[in-house]
């Protein structure tokens, strides 16, 4: 105890020796360590961020002005790859499929919000029905698809109901015709995120005050009034953001294509769209991964264009 209180004596002696000439030397290393210090807890997610996502991102870039293949590094071509995109007819049925499938956006907006205020309501059962509508969400995409083939097969649930209803004398090729297989795709992909959409616009409705719709009630407002001079702004910034949401997704589909359509996507590859491009001549032996990274590059460039248009038009939208 008696060397412990020498030692601090010590150091208390030493630093009133060293006087006001230390204490700058003590600001300086105070004041590095506060600006690198946020630093060493950012590092771990700056250098996941910059391995997984800026250097395959640069990569991609840089691979689309190459003539790349899976054993070839390739040279460097300018913008072979982007004419050679600009001229191939696959690529704009791609384009044309990906535009299409952003029709799903709306209802993808407009139908778990009503299902929302359906489920909202404190009836008997209605745990079953929201547990029912959330079901796909937590399912496997592929066993969601699987299921819809059955399904829409010539021999599946809706042709032979159809047929046992003489409705229809032969079946509706929802599988084999390129349209058909399309809209097909979109129907799964609503089922699907029909849940998971109305999950958020429950969570922002538990906000809106009831007062609001009681009020507007009393002034004799009916049910699709309130809803639209009430719920309809309370819920305008959750719309719009499900808007954006939904738009990308619709943009980048594939799994329910690739699924439904198959590897060709569909008859003559009619069902592309600009994922399973990309994937279509960025895989196997003899992919062009040049190509296929030029597809990358403008898939980017749209869904950023994308979001930008979705901006301005929210903006717009606030300030009128």
């Amino acid at each position: 105890m008696a060397g412990v209180n020498t030692a601090a004596g010590a150091r208390r002696a030493e630093a009133e020796i060293a006087g006001p000439a230390a204490r700058p030397e003590r600001r300086a290393v105070a004041k590095l360590n506060g600006q690198f210090s946020p630093w060493l807890f950012l590092a771990p997610a700056l250098i996941i961020t910059l391995a997984f996502v800026v250097y395959p991102f640069l990569r991609t870039i840089t691979t689309s002005f190459t003539s790349a293949t899976p054993f070839d590094a390739g040279e460097f071509v300018g913008i072979d790859n982007y004419r050679q995109l600009f001229a191939d007819p696959l690529f704009w049925v791609a384009l044309r499929n990906s535009v299409l499938y952003l029709a799903v956006v709306p209802v993808m907006v407009v139908l778990p919000l009503l299902l929302a205020l359906l489920v909202q309501k404190t009836v008997p059962g209605i745990g079953l029905f929201r547990t029912a509508i959330y079901t796909p969400v937590v399912a496997s995409m592929v066993v969601v698809v699987v299921i819809w083939q059955w399904m829409f097969d010539d021999r599946g649930l809706i042709n032979s109901l159809l047929q046992t209803l003489h409705v229809i004398s032969s079946p509706i090729p929802f599988l084999s015709n390129a349209w058909l297989i399309l809209v097909c795709a979109m129907i799964v992909t609503i089922w699907k995120g029909l849940g998971y959409y109305m999950i958020v616009y429950l969570a922002v409705l538990a906000n809106v005050p009831r007062e609001l719709n009681e009020a507007a009630e009393i002034d004799g407002a009916g049910p699709i009034r309130r809803f639209m001079t009430v719920t309809v702004p309370a819920m305008r910034s959750t719309m719009v953001l499900i808007g954006v949401i939904s738009s990308v997704a619709a943009f980048r589909v594939f799994t329910e294509v690739y699924l439904l359509a198959g590897p060709t996507a569909g008859p003559g590859g009619q069902d592309s769209t600009l994922v399973t491009l990309i994937e279509s001549s960025g895989t196997g032996l003899t992919a062009r991964l040049g190509y296929s990274s030029a597809v990358s590059v403008v898939l980017f460039v749209l869904t950023i264009g994308l979001l930008l248009i979705n901006l301005r038009v929210t903006r717009s939208k606030d300030k009128s």
